[in-house]
């Protein structure tokens, strides 16, 4: 027990650590927010009335939930950045000199970001609400909805850090770019996978995004697919954070040998 109140003390202070550099330097934060209602208003009203929804509705109820869901999945990049600028810099080596639980700095990075992941949701849905999307679900599924969003983004996040901590160059952030955008296209965010050639539409179908677009959709109410997605929604998460966090931990340790 001492070990766990020692591990969450030390990775409570390195959240403070982080945040502290938000409320410095807030533009990271500002575009983060700013750049997924730019997307959301381009598909919504550039494109949307081109695009037709599975069994009919307003396209832009069916494009809110799959742009919470890309939102969370774009995560990976400005937490692989800011733990490759840790590690380029120096700071992940102090880090490893001082006497902290070996889990702190990954669990803090993880922390802070989850807090910016759900400021970020909260401005998503008021965007949402103001260009006419509605959750009709009610309020426990409206939550489940918002829960399971949050849920995909704890489990990138270990990505993420794990990514991070093995490339340690912020360089390679431009890498993670070139292959987010791709597996976020190839998925139920904007159009439907029967839309897509048949063997295309099947991988877009088994995209983690798309499992978490089609349940949350379901949840809220919103047009989409057929339901019973929400069990695979669950699962992907549990099971990418079951391979990084462990890795993301193991990874730190070994940093220092």
């Amino acid at each position: 027990m001492s070990s766990i109140r020692w591990a969450v003390a030390d990775g409570w202070t390195m959240t403070r650590r982080d945040l502290a550099h938000w409320v410095r330097q807030p533009a990271p934060v500002v575009v983060s927010l700013l750049f997924p209602i730019l997307l959301v208003l381009m598909f919504g009203y550039l494109l949307g009335g081109a695009i037709a929804v599975p069994g009919g509705g307003d396209y832009r109820e069916f494009l809110l939930p799959g742009m919470f869901v890309m939102t969370m999945g774009f995560g990976v990049e400005s937490t692989l950045l800011a733990v490759t600028t840790d590690a380029s810099r120096g700071v992940t080596d102090r880090f490893r000199s001082i006497p902290m639980a070996p889990s702190a700095v990954v669990v803090g990075r993880c922390g802070a970001d989850m807090l910016n992941s759900a400021l970020v949701l909260v401005v998503m849905a008021a965007c949402g609400l103001a260009v006419g999307w509605r959750p009709h679900g009610g309020p426990g599924a409206t939550l489940a909805a918002f829960g399971l969003l949050l849920l995909l983004r704890f489990a990138f996040l270990w990505v993420g850090i794990y990514l991070g901590l093995v490339i340690a160059n912020p360089s390679a952030v431009t890498l993670v770019q070139v292959v987010v955008w791709p597996v976020s296209f190839l998925s139920n965010i904007f159009v439907a996978p029967d839309t897509m050639p048949g063997w295309l539409g099947a991988i877009a179908t088994w995209n983690p995004l798309s499992a978490t677009a089609a349940a949350t959709r379901d949840l809220f109410g919103n047009p989409g697919l057929a339901g019973g997605w929400v069990g695979v929604a669950v699962a992907w998460p549990l099971l990418l954070v079951a391979v990084f966090f462990p890795l993301s931990v193991r990874t730190f340790r070994r940093l220092s040998r």
